[in-house]
Order: structure tokens, then sequence, then C-alpha cells
């Protein structure tokens, strides 16, 4: 395509200002709280149909019966539990260290334990849905350091790929996945992704990756890919002009390229997808320039990365977004 020659100079120029774009507004935006009305109708309707109890009183972490020595130790041993039961019960236990402000105990053993558990396909449906519905109360309930949403979402990502794998979810309870997934991504307001003491947050990629789990499961239906592609907008260019620096681009681009080869959008379908992210960006304002800096710099990181992504695809419905992309890119020249 006549664009990928200049990819790489188009990815240094669009880094180029975000030091000073971010700097303008990360004090806005690491004051941002969730608002109330960023949850849909439909997501509340999904959470009555299935809905979890509300969380009990903080469980401890590290959990009782281990100290953080003990985690390590097990981590060392790759997380080797050879009692089913028991590691039933510690990942129970481990979901309280997913909003631990220590990252070793919420990033390198809570989630890395469940991950490599659930891949292994260590535990059962009912064992399953008791992790998924005890994550799903996380989501709704308070997160005053802003790290239990993010992994919350992280491991859900993690439980819908068991469901992509071997399925155990019914038509019913995947839908209701979907819909927390695609609101979740959508009310996340904290940009926050990495920070040398505090580790990870980056709620907008660990959103996107539960949405790419789900949209590479051949079980969903078109119109549950369309809502995939509608949350993934909400997102790419952030209203508050936030500068993305780690990752996120690529992260929503690879769910929004899955969900293509199954939405059954036709071409101008997509031409209005990206026309409709590019008035985000808005005219250039000069009390706002920062803002407006940002939002550019969002939209084009990301449209290179669908761009990239789309043409090296080898499913031709995910190839014939590449025109209205270059559109995309064009207007922002």
């Amino acid at each position: 395509m006549r664009l990928a020659l200049s990819l790489s100079a188009c990815l240094l120029a669009a880094f180029a200002f975000v030091a000073s774009a971010a700097a303008a507004i990360a004090s806005a935006e690491l004051a941002a709280t969730e608002p109330a009305s960023a949850k849909s109708a439909s997501a509340s309707s999904a959470r009555n149909e299935g809905a979890p109890a509300k969380l009990a009183p903080a469980a401890p972490c590290p959990p009782a019966g281990y100290d953080a020595a003990a985690l390590a130790a097990l981590k060392a041993k790759r997380f080797a539990l050879p009692d089913p039961t028991a590691k039933r019960a510690l990942a129970q236990s481990l979901l309280a260290c997913l909003s631990d402000p220590d990252p070793e105990l919420r990033d390198g053993i809570a989630f890395e334990a469940l991950s490599q558990w659930l891949r292994a396909g260590d535990f059962d449906p009912a064992t399953l849905r008791g992790l998924r519905d005890a994550l799903y109360a996380r989501l709704d309930g308070a997160d005053g350091d802003g790290f239990g949403k993010p992994f919350a979402a992280l491991v859900l990502s993690e439980i819908a790929r068991t469901d992509r794998i071997a399925p155990w979810m019914d038509s019913r309870e995947r839908a209701a996945m979907l819909e927390r997934a695609a609101a979740y991504l959508e009310s996340v307001r904290d940009y926050r992704g990495y920070e040398a003491r505090a580790g990870w947050r980056h709620g907008v990629a660990h959103g996107a990756d539960w949405l790419l789990q789900l949209s590479l499961n051949p079980a969903l239906e078109p119109a549950q890919q369309q809502r995939i592609v509608a949350a993934i907008a909400t997102q790419a260019v952030p209203a508050s002009g936030h500068a993305y620096v780690f990752g996120e681009p690529e992260r929503l681009a690879r769910p929004l390229l899955s969900a293509a080869a199954h939405a059954d959008l036709n071409e101008q379908r997509w031409q209005d997808y990206f026309t409709e992210l590019s008035a985000k960006v808005g005219a250039l304002d000069r009390s706002d320039y920062a803002g407006w800096l940002g939002r550019r710099h969002d939209l084009r990181a990301f449209l290179l990365q669908v761009h990239w992504l789309a043409g090296r695809s080898e499913d031709a419905r995910v190839r014939a977004l590449g025109p209205a992309v270059e559109a995309a890119l064009k207007r922002l020249d």
C-alpha cells in the first residue's frame, strides 16, 4: 500500500510532541473519576440478569496462610499446587491482591498465577463462574488506588479466553460478559499507564485485551462484533486529550481488526466510522492546544496501527479497511 513506505516516519512524527502534551494534562487526568453516566442501560440490564453479589469485606493480601515470601516461593515453583482444592481456594483469595498497591503482589504474583492456571485449564466451569462473578463484583465496587478494576478486567480477559478455547458459558452469559467488557472500556477515565513505583494500571489496554478475547470467539454474532467496534471508538481518541504513550493504540487496534473480520460492516460503514473518529480531534483551539495535540496524536497512532496490521492480514475483510484508514490519515495532513 502506498502509505506503508512512510510508516516509520509517520510514527516518529506522531510521538514527537507526546512529552509536552502529556505534561500539560497529567494533573487533570490523575484526578479524573469514572462518571456514573458512563454506564449504559444495556450494561445495567446485563448486570441485573446475572448479577453477582456485592463485594464482601476486603480480603487480606497476602491471603491467610501466606506471606510475601511464601508467595514468592510459590512463584519460583511456577505456581505448582498439586492439590486442586488448595489451588481453587488460593485463586479466589488472590483476587484481593489485584487491588494491592504493591506491583509484585498485584501483577507479579496474583495476575501471573491466575493467568497460568487459567491457561493451563486447571479450573472447572463452576470455579470459572465463581471467579468471573467475583471479578464482576470488583468492577462494580470502589477502586480507590485505581488498580483493582484494570486488573479485574485483565483477569477477565483470561477467563474469556478459556471460554473461547473450550466453551463453558451459555449464550446469555457470553452476551452479558460482552456488554460488561464494552461498558468497562467505555467507562475508563483514569488513563494512567505505568509508574515507576506503582507499576501498571493501564485500564484502556486491559479493557481492549478483554474485548480481543471475546472478538476471537466464533460464538459471537455480527451484532456483538459491532458492539466491540463501537466500544473501541470511545477510547481511540479520548476527549480529554490524554496522549497515549504505553501502547494503547495497538491494543485497541487488535480487537478492532479481529471484530472487523466478522462484523459484516460494508465499506461505507467503515468510511463513516473513521470519519466520526476524525471528528473527535476537533478544530485547533489555542486555549486547549495540548488537548488538541493529544487527540490528534492518538488518532494518528491508532490509524497507523490499524493500517499496519490490516495491511498484513490474510483476511480480505480486514484488508478492506485500508481505503477508509488511508482517507482518515490524509485528513490529518
